[in-house]
């Protein structure tokens, strides 16, 4: 380990759940003697980095850009092309799994999937509600009736533009998902996905050890009483959805689960992902699964 990596705080950017408050709020960062800072983006913004003003523009192209944290988070299949494309490593010692689904008005006239043919569905541009809304829709639609519009921006956006009317159909997750749901709007259908993690630079391996046992230990805590953190979605929301927040309703969100993102993971969704046409010429990186990842507890 170099001076400067000895120096440097571990930068832990929160992605929409509640494992690292949690873990904050119980010292299981402290616990572990990481050296740390929080990097919240979406409340302290008021979740202006949400709104793209109308680009085609989603979480692969954060990475493109560039994220801030050591460890940050994406569905799993933009994290696994952004590390085959040189962006970062996959930490392929676990993934998580978030609640996801379409949402419509409650007045809407849309009520089974087959009535979303044609119809406008708000995603994030290659990002976790982009693929997943696909795969869950082409159960029940041709690929040239699933009609995704990538340009209402990014997650806290697009819960602005359904609750605004701006809106047919939305895909949201996490915590969006369940205030859509507590507020009534109709969920046409469950699109659940995977999300990976990606080491950006060089972190020090011990701390990045440090902090997935933390979260280890913070998911062990949301099990067992999901009611006694799920206040903490509004350390994350834009202030102006709190009051209409009853989070006492909502679910624990997306559960970390500490098993491997493995070689036949990778490749299975790189070959959906090439099947589907998800990028532009159909370049998804040239790093095979051994130079994409890291893992540790190999």
């Amino acid at each position: 380990m170099t001076d400067s990596m000895q120096n440097k705080k571990f930068v832990i950017e929160p992605h929409f759940r509640l494992q690292e408050w949690v873990a904050e709020e119980k010292g299981y960062f402290a616990d572990e003697g990481l050296d740390y800072v929080f990097n919240e983006k979406v409340k302290s913004s008021e979740g202006k980095s949400h709104d793209r003003n109308g680009q085609t523009y989603g979480a692969y192209q954060t990475f493109e850009q560039g994220r801030d944290s050591d460890v940050s988070c994406a569905c799993h299949w933009t994290v696994n092309v952004a590390a085959s494309t040189g962006h970062g490593k996959l930490w392929a010692d676990v993934y998580s799994v978030t609640v996801a689904g379409i949402f419509v008005p409650n007045d809407s006239p849309i009520k089974l999937p087959e009535d979303l043919s044609g119809v406008p569905i708000s995603v994030a541009y290659q990002s976790g509600t982009h693929y997943s809304s696909i795969q869950a829709l082409e159960q029940y639609l041709p690929s040239d009736k699933i009609n995704l519009s990538f340009t209402e921006g990014m997650l806290f956006k697009r819960l602005d533009n359904l609750l605004e009317g701006k809106s047919q159909a939305s895909a949201l997750f996490s915590g969006p998902y369940y205030l859509a749901e507590q507020l009534g709007y109709r969920k046409i259908i469950d699109t659940t996905f995977m999300i990976a993690s990606m080491i950006v630079g060089d972190p020090d391996e011990e701390d990045l050890k440090k902090f997935f046992r933390a979260l280890k230990r913070a998911q062990r805590d949301i099990d067992l009483r999901p009611d006694l953190y799920t206040h903490y979605y509004k350390n994350e929301f834009p202030t102006h959805y709190h009051e209409m927040m009853d989070t006492r309703r909502w679910g624990p969100g997306e559960r970390i689960v500490f098993e491997p993102y493995s070689r036949e993971i990778f490749e299975d969704s790189r070959a959906w992902i090439a099947e589907h046409g998800i990028f532009d010429g159909g370049d998804l990186g040239a790093k095979a699964y051994d130079n994409a990842v890291v893992r540790l507890s190999a």
